[in-house]
């Protein structure tokens, strides 16, 4: 599978007519859960990997798929769709490991994502991104950076550090230990 150029870092994002520079502003990797495409910023992309076995951990999170072997590290595997409590879906040829450099207190560490399909590198600018919007549940979430509105539709812009809870970090990095 052909890595997309990601180059250029998030909040990197050219700044026009003098306008205050959007921090979210950036390449974001454009990835597929379902109907749904989801960004997260190319700094935090290590490489895009096909579907390969996984060994399942037991007594893990349920999100937890197991580990995989990455060049003589292990590293923690993690269904996306189960944890935003998407439906499960059988795998398909498109299906695809993003691995991400999150951090925890811990320090950076490595993390396979597993998605529907890589769809595109998208340069967004500060007007291309909109807050997240309130959805009355007692708080914004913190893995939302914002919604970009690109090619008429919606793109939900993703902190892969705060994908997981500190908490829920823990837990995967005492099963590598």
């Amino acid at each position: 599978m052909q890595t997309p150029d990601i180059s250029a870092p998030v909040g990197k994002g050219a700044v026009a007519n003098g306008a205050v520079p959007d921090a979210r502003a950036g390449k974001y990797l454009i990835f597929q859960l379902g109907r749904e495409e989801f960004g997260a910023g190319v700094m935090k992309i290590r490489e895009i990997m096909k579907m390969q076995e996984i060994t399942t951990v037991p007594q893990t999170l349920p999100f937890v798929e197991g580990v995989i072997n990455l060049r003589g590290r292990v590293i923690p595997v993690v269904d996306l769709r189960t944890k935003f409590g998407l439906e499960r879906q059988e795998h398909t040829d498109r299906t695809c490991i993003i691995v991400v450099r999150t951090q925890s207190a811990e320090g950076e560490l490595p993390m396979g994502i597993i998605v529907d399909g890589v769809v595109e590198v998208l340069t967004l600018h500060g007007a291309d991104i909109e807050n997240t919007p309130d959805f009355g549940q007692g708080g914004a979430n913190p893995c939302l950076l914002g919604m970009a509105k690109i090619k008429g539709k919606v793109k939900i812009l993703l902190d892969i550090d705060e994908v997981l809870s500190s908490q829920e970090l823990q837990g995967i990095n005492s099963i590598l230990q």
